[in-house]
């Protein structure tokens, strides 16, 4: 008996996925395997879920954050924040460091959740009658975060900052690499007309 050839299904081509855009660039989790850091991050995850609270969700992305993200605060200015506006009275919340500013004369009566509060700051905080949580106090207290101020450092004061960009173009005021200020370092070509062309 002669072999009969089944019929063949019709070929369909493949989609060609396009993943160069599909990374997302945050993170999910942080990088540090600070254990106590870790359990801070398991209780505002859940907080986060299971609240619908927008501060809780913030609080989760901050404590996710690089070093240099977290940037430090002064006394100073979270005492400047809180006499803004309808903030006296509320519990200030910075997911990062809490410094001393030796400038700033009277500390008033303060209350704040921070990751870390420096020696100096905590030992005025504590004199004035102030006080300082921890954030899984923070969470028994105001697990949705009402009477609170979150605030959080300048981050683009680092010194690296000032570099980023060209330095020598018009109206840039981008700070060179340069190993001196003087007559002698990068005052020639680009920076004087009878030298080329001034910038």
């Amino acid at each position: 008996p002669e072999a009969t050839l089944s019929p063949r299904a019709p070929a369909t081509m493949g989609i060609d996925m396009d993943h160069r855009h599909l990374r997302k660039a945050r993170r999910s989790a942080p990088k540090s395997e600070d254990p106590y850091l870790r359990l801070l991050v398991k209780l505002y995850r859940f907080l986060a879920r299971r609240t619908d609270s927008k501060f809780n969700a913030v609080v989760l992305q901050r404590l996710f954050l690089s070093r240099s993200r977290k940037q430090p605060l002064s006394i100073s200015k979270i005492v400047r924040q809180l006499e803004a506006g309808k903030n006296t009275g509320k519990t200030v919340v910075v997911v990062g460091t809490v410094t001393d500013d030796v400038r700033f004369l009277k500390v008033p009566k303060l209350s704040i959740c921070a990751l870390r509060v420096t020696e100096g700051a905590r030992a005025r905080i504590l004199k004035a009658g102030g006080e300082i949580i921890t954030f899984d106090q923070l969470a028994l207290r105001a697990p949705t975060g009402d009477n609170t101020l979150l605030l959080q450092g300048p981050r683009k004061s680092r010194e690296a900052y000032k570099h980023f960009g060209a330095a020598g173009v018009r109206g840039g005021g981008v700070k060179p690499f340069v190993r001196s200020k003087g007559r002698k370092f990068e005052k020639a070509r680009g920076r004087r007309s009878s030298r080329g062309f001034k910038n």
